[in-house]
């Protein structure tokens, strides 16, 4: 038997998100169900629900950056009991059986992982929902378990911005003796500089906004570029190792590939469909460069960052609101108005 819980739903690209009702699927064997107390804004939400990826369906429950307690377990559950603390990231589930999913590699699916809004159940073909909600039931081999040193607030985005920084410095062994620039400082941007850091790298903020250098020592950084500055551009060029850009729409590369020195890596994990062209092939060829993208971690190195972060005490800098602030959240974090991360406070939503 399923039950209608509340939630905020995008309805169309063009209209702001409202009040809505919808339905969870009962437990399966397997499956645990949460009380969502806490829910991370990702910027990847405000593109879904405006359809900037050109994939949406609507009515559309955006939210993957999810945490509370559990209520409820499957008679076949062993991962978890009732009032354990469980998290939920970017996917509820994925085939399983392909050479990605063995390897513990299920965001690279090789038959697509599920997300965890916006996609459909292939079991029962209801809709699945996200976040922005009471209540989440998932299977308990996607659940993450979430240490009780951590803030679950502050759990919440380190289901996404969190593995979607630490999973590519760790896969590209980023670490002592390496010079890092984090392009963009934002949700994503903020989380990379801490993760870097910890790692043993001697790492720098590369922003547009001038006004966020301030914040480079607070975070850990070594120092804040700022990128429109073309003579502080110019005396870092061929001097970084490794950069990872979090700007979350096409932008100049050829501008951050200049700060590359030989052998150097620049990786993608923000702007996720098209990538500014007109990068100089020589230029790369020359200094053999190199360009790459990340997704976020699978369930066993999201559980790895999870225990990583509250071992070394790095957490996301976030701003509590109420699901009813949702819109203005958006609009805000088009605009670069948040430090870093917003999360919405379920338990004094919906009242």
């Amino acid at each position: 038997m399923t039950k209608k819980i509340k939630g905020y739903a995008a309805i169309g690209a063009d209209k702001p998100l409202e009040f809505y009702e919808f339905e969870r699927r009962e437990l399966r064997p397997h499956d645990i169900e949460f009380d969502i107390l806490y829910c991370g804004v990702c910027h990847s939400d405000v593109h879904q629900a405006r359809n900037e990826w050109g994939i949406s369906v609507y009515p559309m429950v955006p939210g993957h950056e999810l945490v509370g307690h559990v209520t409820r377990i499957g008679k076949e559950v062993s991962k978890f009991k009732v009032d354990d603390m469980a998290g939920v990231g970017c996917m509820v589930d994925s085939c399983r059986k392909c050479a990605a999913c063995l390897a513990g590699l299920e965001q690279y699916c090789e038959h697509d992982m599920l997300q965890t809004y916006n996609a459909v159940d292939p079991i029962d073909g209801m809709k699945i929902q996200g976040g922005y909600s009471q209540t989440e039931v998932v299977d308990e081999n996607y659940a993450l378990h979430i240490p009780k040193s951590i803030d679950p607030a502050k759990a919440a985005p380190l289901l996404c911005a969190g593995i979607t920084t630490y999973s590519p410095l760790r896969h590209w062994k980023v670490g002592s003796g390496h010079k890092v620039g984090v392009v963009g400082i934002g949700g994503l941007g903020h989380m990379a500089v801490q993760y870097a850091k910890s790692f043993g790298a001697e790492v720098y903020m590369i922003t547009t906004t001038s006004g966020k250098a301030s914040d480079a020592a607070e975070l850990g950084a070594d120092g804040a570029i700022i990128a429109t500055d073309m003579a502080a551009m110019e005396a870092q060029a061929k001097s970084f190792d490794f950069l990872l850009s979090t700007i979350p729409q096409s932008h100049d590369l050829q501008l951050y590939l200049n700060l590359l020195k030989q052998g150097g890596t620049l990786i993608i994990v923000g702007a996720l469909t098209q990538i500014e062209p007109g990068i100089n092939g020589m230029n790369m060829a020359a200094r053999r460069l190199s360009i790459g993208t990340s997704l976020i971690g699978g369930i066993k190195e999201t559980q790895e960052m999870l225990d990583y972060s509250a071992k070394n005490n790095i957490a996301p800098a976030i701003e509590l609101i109420k699901i009813e602030d949702i819109n203005k959240a958006f609009d805000r974090m088009v605009n670069k108005d948040v430090r870093y991360r917003f999360v919405i406070d379920l338990k004094a939503s919906f009242k």
